[in-house]
């Protein structure tokens, strides 16, 4: 009887294997590339690798991104052990600058109707054209680097070179036909049916996609991923970075208000991890740093504006150096906009804001003993060297500095000690 049933146990233990490997995944890129879409495709291959699906697909819709994030990605791939099939869609998406390397780098590509690639020809950081020596140099090695992807792939390495050097830009139509990637299809399910048979080149082994009838699994972001993609973008690292420093600097000002220096503390450990995961310029970080260190000297110091001025400087210098130019993929930048706006915001915090909250500190007393302070008054008792005098409406003890004083004469608080004013003859 045992006998008779091991076949059935053993195909019942294999029916998880044998469901997973008719599984498809499927991740979604629809912004810049960055290390939180190169952590989520590297997990999705991994994924698709131990559950041994038939494919992952990557659906892609980028204008671009780091250089060092599209490496990631494309070495992922092309030591993938399952087959990625990159997926431009949906219709009007673009795989732009990076998004280029990415689909050329798949095993298999497509492109949803209504979709484009190409225009990777690198710029400044700023957008703007390069000098002549820095885009040779840049240009050389993104050139380069598409041709080793497109002729280990088989496609066509000269597009590609256009694509880098011109921005030449294709529909998906003039794509297949141009040999850039291997298909159109209107919607997931036809892209399965459409590779479904193909043979896939594996390291040294061939792999024949079983995926007519494969349903897909769609692997999302996780939680720290989409929070490392929030933070990914220059602009909002650099608002909380300088939340960061706003928090902590009115707790230094104002101890035990608690609030502004826990939000403070965190907002600058965001902002500096976020920042660290960006081609980071540790001097336009410094010059940031020195700028608020004048901002904060002008309000102990009379200058005369001028470390106002010299703060302001090297705020905007420091804002604008903070992102290093990635020539080869531009999208990354800090706008002009966000800048000014927070320099002016800086500015205002630190002469307005923390300036009258220091000049509060620093005014005399009004109230309680410590305001009678510099007061004056008149003898009522004569002071040998004690006696009492009017000071505020009220009668206090006191005792003379100055000797012996007659009534009705004027004098001056110079200290309290018992509830015994210390006077001088005025």
């Amino acid at each position: 009887m045992v006998k008779r049933l091991t076949p059935f146990i053993f195909l019942f233990l294999l029916l998880p294997v044998l469901a997973s490997a008719q599984k498809v995944l499927s991740v979604t890129i629809d912004g810049s590339i960055n290390p939180a879409s190169a952590s989520y495709i590297e997990r999705g291959i991994k994924k698709a690798e131990k559950e041994n699906a038939q494919c992952l697909i990557i659906n892609l819709n980028t204008p671009g991104g780091l250089l060092k994030s599209t490496r990631v990605i494309v070495g992922a791939i092309m030591e993938s052990r399952v087959p990625v099939v990159v997926y431009v869609n949906p219709p009007g998406a673009h795989a732009g600058s990076a998004g280029v390397f990415i689909t050329m780098a798949a095993h298999i590509a497509a492109m949803a109707p209504a979709t484009n690639i190409g225009a990777a020809h690198p710029v400044s950081g700023n957008g703007a054209p390069m000098d002549t020596t820095m885009n040779r140099k840049a240009t050389n090695d993104a050139v380069a680097f598409i041709r080793t992807i497109a002729e280990k792939r088989n496609r066509n390495a000269d597009w590609a070179e256009e694509a880098v050097r011109n921005s030449e830009s294709v529909t998906g139509i003039i794509a297949v036909q141009k040999q850039v990637v291997d298909m159109v299809a209107t919607s997931t399910q036809e892209l399965l049916k459409m590779i479904d048979g193909r043979e896939v080149q594996l390291g040294r082994k061939t792999a024949s996609l079983k995926t007519a009838t494969a349903p897909v699994e769609y692997v999302e972001m996780t939680l720290g991923e989409d929070l490392m993609n929030i933070f990914s973008d220059p602009n909002i690292a650099y608002i909380i970075l300088m939340i960061g420093f706003y928090g902590v600097l009115f707790e230094l000002y104002n101890p035990g208000a608690i609030f502004p220096g826990v939000v403070g503390g965190i907002a600058l450990i965001i902002g500096l991890y976020a920042l660290n995961s960006l081609p980071l310029n540790y001097a336009g970080l410094a010059l940031i740093l020195f700028g608020l260190i004048l901002l904060i000297l002008e309000i102990k110091i009379t200058s005369h504006g001028l470390l106002t001025i010299g703060g302001v400087a090297s705020l905007v210098l420091g804002s604008l150096m903070l992102i290093r130019e990635d020539p080869t993929f531009p999208l990354l930048k800090l706008s002009l906009l966000v800048i000014f706006t927070t320099v002016g915001l800086t500015v205002l915090f630190f002469l307005f804001i923390l300036g009258a909250g220091v000049r509060a500190l620093k005014l005399k007393p009004v109230t309680g003993v410590e305001g009678f302070i510099g007061e004056t008054g008149v003898v009522m008792q004569e002071l040998n060297p004690l006696g009492t005098v009017h000071v505020h409406g009220e009668i206090w003890q006191a005792e003379s500095v100055s000797g012996k004083i007659e009534k009705g004469e004027a004098i001056r608080v110079l200290s309290e000690k018992g509830f015994c004013l210390k006077v001088e003859r005025v």
